[in-house]
């Protein structure tokens, strides 16, 4: 019972570390990125700390969930594998899109990680379909990003 309590909490860090992480290496550039042209639909900023916030713990959840399936299986160690490979993605990204203003190429990265997303999605789905439900809202909200991303590169 401690094991999966500390498996948990784990599972729950490793996203929120990564999202915080990335929020400090960006937070520099947040001056620059309010004097941006945004695309219709551009949410406050105050939404998107809120957002990420909720979705790295729901994916955090899912981690946990397929994790807790068999830690000892090869199908759950490559479900968690492309998992971590996609929170890198997702770290990188905002390295390229806020702190080096390259919006073409992080838009192109986005459209890998949104792969990424998808691909653990379905991973994910064949241990354990909560786990795998638990993902959505993120592949939702990451082609909601690619939406403004295009949009930013586009009008600035």
């Amino acid at each position: 019972m401690k094991h999966k309590k500390l498996s948990f909490f784990v599972c729950l860090a490793i996203p929120l570390l990564v999202g915080g992480l990335s929020a400090l290496v960006s937070s520099g550039s947040m001056d620059k990125f309010q004097e941006l042209v945004k695309p219709a639909l551009a949410p406050p900023g105050w939404l998107f700390p809120v957002v990420w916030t909720i979705l790295f713990v729901l994916i955090g959840i899912a981690s946990f969930l397929v994790l807790k399936q068999n830690p000892d299986s090869e199908e759950v160690a490559n479900a968690l594998k492309i998992y971590g490979v996609q929170l890198v993605f997702n770290f990188v990204w905002s390295i390229l899109f806020f702190n080096l203003e390259l919006y073409y190429l992080a838009f192109g990265w986005l459209v890998m990680l949104w792969v990424l997303i998808l691909v653990t999605i379905l991973q994910f789905r064949r241990i354990s379909t909560a786990a795998a439900w638990l993902m959505v809202p993120y592949l939702l909200w990451v082609t909601f990003a690619g939406y403004l991303n295009l949009g930013i590169a586009m009008l600035n």
